[in-house]
């Protein structure tokens, strides 16, 4: 995508509306112009925890008004940001990173837009995307999972549920809990490569790569501190063929129609359902040799 020339601060007072703003996950430097704009002009902030917030207001030099927003309180107190949002600048942040990826958010978004109000994302870090970037694992196709559920029962059917898709996952976790999932990841998916990031942009960032047991064994040892971002690589032979897709699409399409034949290949490959679809009409339309 091609960068707009527009100054990054917000020039004069702020619109009304609801903005979605990325804070730094480590270094206060990654702040942007326009991010520090944009609180110290906002009528009030909606933070996770204004303990962290107040730390970051004052690291610009600016005074506003905060109110929590987080999982706890996000049903009583959203209907009056989303009315305070059509006559005032509202900011949503996070305790780290971008608001909304795993992190409370998304209904007040979705509120928001319902009621016309408008939204302003100002981009920012994510550690999920700067984990990626370190791991170095395949990036072009990924999926982010989140948080695991902690109960192992449910965290192995999370994972099966993944097994097959081919992707590089991403995935946050306790320091404490990453050598049971690291394991757990192995007995599902295989002894797949895979990367540890913790204290990203820190002083003492680190990316540790290895394969899922290998990964498990180090940090049951010693586990880390804090939050980590796990990267999996995808499933061996992930890169497939066009032949290989064609394939499945015949072998589907003899047995059922082609709806159901796209979406069971789609599920099955982990491919987006638009490009099966459109090799199933070439290969229907077309005959064998499409």
């Amino acid at each position: 995508m091609t960068p707009s020339s527009a100054d990054p601060a917000e020039p004069g007072p702020l619109a009304p509306g609801l903005y979605i703003v990325a804070t730094p996950i480590g270094n206060l430097g990654d702040l942007s112009p326009r991010a520090a704009a944009v609180l110290a002009g906002a009528a009030v902030i909606a933070a996770e925890d204004t303990r962290v917030t107040a730390k970051l207001l004052a690291h610009i030099g600016a005074r506003v008004p905060m109110t929590p927003y987080h999982d706890h309180n996000a049903d009583a107190v959203r209907p009056g940001l989303v009315a305070r949002a059509a006559s005032e600048a509202v900011a949503l942040v996070s305790d780290a990173g971008t608001p909304l990826i795993s992190d409370p958010g998304y209904k007040l978004v979705r509120d928001a837009r319902a009621a016309g109000v408008t939204v302003v994302t100002i981009p920012g870090p994510c550690a999920a995307i700067a984990a990626l970037t370190l791991a170095g694992l395949p990036p072009d196709r990924f999926l982010f999972l989140g948080f695991l559920p902690a109960k192992a029962g449910a965290r192995d059917a999370a994972i099966a549920e993944v097994a097959g898709v081919r992707a590089t996952l991403v995935l946050y976790e306790s320091g404490p809990r990453a050598a049971a999932t690291l394991a757990a990841l192995a007995a599902r998916l295989g002894d797949r490569p895979a990367a540890v990031a913790r204290e990203i942009s820190k002083r003492f960032e680190e990316t540790a790569g290895g394969t899922l047991t290998a990964l498990a064994a180090r940090y049951a040892e010693a586990p880390p501190r804090g939050e980590v971002v796990l990267v999996v690589g995808p499933p061996a032979g992930a890169a497939m063929s066009a032949a290989d897709l064609d394939d499945a699409l015949r072998a589907a399409l003899a047995r059922q129609k082609l709806s159901a034949a796209v979406a069971e290949v789609s599920a099955a490959l982990g491919l987006p359902r638009s490009a099966v679809y459109a090799r199933a009409l070439a290969l229907r339309d077309g005959g064998a040799g499409a």
